[in-house]
């Protein structure tokens, strides 16, 4: 017998051997925390067009603060403007904003910086309660919700939250929030177009990031030379 035939029969015989009889297998699928004795099936596919998640006033209110963390210069659009609104609205009606790989069953208590979050609150229900939290200090403070401040005004309030110096109540932590913010505008802007950033690869022209190509075998001659490479999106190669 062959020894590729050999380790395939061997590996079946020992998966069959393994496995008990029963007469019915449950699946359990999906995010935490399950539900006793109700059936998780798979969530629907996100829609096609239109916000995913966020109302129209949340989704503002990124589009703003991607503004003010990738302001628009002469080597690159903003971060609004490449969609990292987008891409955000997109992440937080998926597995991401739902934590599906992350363990909520508590207890929690509150750890150092290094843990990172002890928290019980997915991704999409800290932007839900954090926006909110955001326009109620923003009312207090200057009469307006934040989208509507001025740039300087939303870069002092950004301070703030970076500082730790802004209380946006009991369920937010600050300082978290704005963390979870950054994290997630620079993943909008620096990720494939296909995910909804990065409008026009207009992040990776700016680095010089060649983007999802095969190979570089037609490069390996011009030694030296500069190769002006034309970025590739996944969308590219599913066309």
């Amino acid at each position: 017998m062959k020894r590729r035939e050999f380790l395939t029969s061997m590996t079946a015989l020992g998966v069959a051997s393994s496995i008990p009889t029963v007469a019915k297998a449950d699946v359990i699928n999906g995010g935490q925390p399950w539900q006793p004795g109700q059936v998780n099936t798979p969530p629907p596919p996100p829609r096609q067009g239109g916000l995913q998640y966020l109302t129209p006033h949340e989704f503002a209110t990124v589009g703003a603060i991607s503004e003010r963390f990738i302001p628009a210069d002469e080597m690159s659009i903003s971060g609004k403007d490449a969609g990292c609104a987008i891409f955000i609205d997109r992440q937080l009606a998926g597995d991401y904003g739902n934590a599906v790989a992350v363990y909520r069953l508590g207890k929690f208590v509150k750890g150092t910086p290094e843990q990172g979050p002890q928290s019980a609150l997915t991704p999409a229900q800290r932007y839900r309660l954090g926006i909110a939290a955001l326009d109620q200090a923003t009312q207090k403070q200057y009469g307006k919700a934040f989208v509507d401040l001025s740039g300087d005004q939303q870069d002092n309030v950004l301070t703030a939250m970076e500082t730790n110096h802004i209380n946006l109540g009991e369920e937010v932590e600050t300082k978290v929030f704005f963390e979870l913010l950054l994290q997630n505008v620079r993943e909008g802007f620096l990720s494939d177009p296909i995910y909804g950033g990065n409008k026009d690869m207009a992040s990776w022209k700016m680095i010089g990031f060649p983007g999802a190509r095969y190979d570089f075998r037609d490069l390996l001659a011009k030694k030296g030379q500069k190769l002006k490479i034309i970025p590739t999106s996944l969308i590219d190669n599913t066309l």
